[in-house]
């Protein structure tokens, strides 16, 4: 896949599965806006994609859920570029909580970051991308959650669930100006953070069809593929990326 000339923002990228989209992107010829809200883990993940891929990878701090901060990034890569072909919603949060006692601060900061966050950098993406002849694409990270349910993980899982619908929605908004919208939906994936739970990727690897959990990797590469030119009939999608688990939905235990 070949992304030369292409400029990409993607969100919540300082490390995980957003670190490995950046990289990827870069090394096919992107120029990437790489978002965290972490200033210094947003300059230190651009260092290492660039040590590699020359000067095309920018680190763009900020918090990715502020409408001001969404549209100064989405202005910025149409100021120092002239277009905006990719944007990758990638920044959410996960606040853990059971229902009966979760607080109202921890479900608005969950709405806030997830929902708010993609859906006003959709807005403000596609509403450059509908000066462009080419069009462009928009790609929402949601999980495998949305689809299958979770103990102490309603607020999450709703969100996520709605980032799918909002996506659909979009096909009616966005395809009259060849944008097209789709979802990745990643399972248990071992990253920076998942790691560190106890007995994590034991846990998967054991209620995980295909033997273990996904790679960042695994997700990096289909999310290239529905963000690609390949992809550009695709559009309204949900992709699943978790090594068959939700057809089985056996839940975890022994994760603490």
């Amino acid at each position: 896949m070949d992304f030369k000339n292409k400029v990409a923002i993607v969100t919540g990228a300082g490390q995980g599965i957003g670190f490995e989209i950046c990289r990827l992107l870069v090394a096919n010829g992107a120029t990437v806006l790489l978002n965290d809200q972490d200033g210094r883990l947003a300059e230190e993940a651009a260092t290492k994609i660039n040590a590699d891929n020359g000067k095309a990878c920018i680190p763009f701090p900020g918090d990715a859920s502020e409408i001001s901060f969404i549209n100064k990034m989405v202005d910025a890569a149409v100021d120092l570029y002239g277009h905006l072909d990719i944007v990758i919603a990638n920044a959410g949060i996960t606040l853990f909580g059971d229902f009966a006692t979760y607080s109202p601060e921890a479900f608005f900061k969950v709405l806030h970051v997830n929902l708010g966050g993609s859906f006003f950098l959709a807005q403000a993406a596609s509403n450059k991308m509908k000066l462009q002849e080419s069009g462009g694409t928009i790609l929402f990270t949601s999980s495998v959650v949305g689809h299958q349910a979770l103990k102490s993980l309603a607020a999450y899982a709703m969100t996520k669930a709605a980032i799918e619908m909002l996506a659909k929605n979009l096909v009616i908004e966005l395809s009259p100006y060849k944008i097209n919208v789709n979802t990745i939906a990643p399972g248990a994936t071992l990253t920076e953070r998942t790691t560190e739970e106890e007995n994590y990727e034991q846990v998967w690897s054991e209620i995980t069809p295909m033997g273990r959990p996904a790679y960042v990797s695994d997700i990096a590469d289909t999310a290239l593929f529905l963000v690609s030119d390949k992809a550009k009939h695709i559009t309204g999608q949900s992709l699943i990326v978790d090594g068959g688990w939700t057809s089985v939905s056996t839940l975890p235990h022994g994760i603490k």
